[in-house]
């Protein structure tokens, strides 16, 4: 896989994160470089443990997976598609505000953000490429 690819796929990658740490930053009132580090690391840290993670599951499963890895993501997206919706319709106003410090919300931030990478980890698994690379 050559370079171009693997930056074009971190930066696609570290999108949802940005975003999310950009809306964590102007939720907080007193923003602090010691905040910023911290939801910086945690996100960071989770993008770069996440790939490997599903590359390790990948190699063990890959056997089993292949045939029917096209379903999993489309039954995947689907129920995240209806999920959407669903929440676009419902009536109701669910103006809640997090604190992004609190650290099981930090943890769930950094989970949910780094998911798909967890997916691409798997990915290179089954496409056979050397995880050291892409996660650097």
């Amino acid at each position: 896989m050559d370079f171009a690819t693997i930056i074009g796929i971190a930066v696609g990658l570290a999108m949802d994160a940005f975003a999310v740490s950009v809306t964590s930053g102007l939720v907080i009132k007193r923003l602090r470089l010691a905040h910023a580090l911290r939801i910086g690391l945690a996100f960071g840290g989770f993008q770069a443990v996440m790939p490997v993670m599903g590359w390790g599951v990948g190699c063990r499963l890959k056997h089993l997976i292949s045939a029917v890895d096209h379903w999993i993501a489309f039954g995947l997206l689907g129920l995240i598609g209806c999920r959407m919706i669903y929440e676009a319709l419902r009536k109701g106003d669910d103006d809640r505000r997090i604190d992004p410090l609190n650290p099981s919300v930090l943890l769930m931030l950094s989970i949910t953000t780094s998911i798909d990478a967890l997916a691409v980890g798997m990915g290179f698994a089954f496409l056979e490429v050397a995880i050291v690379t892409p996660v650097l």
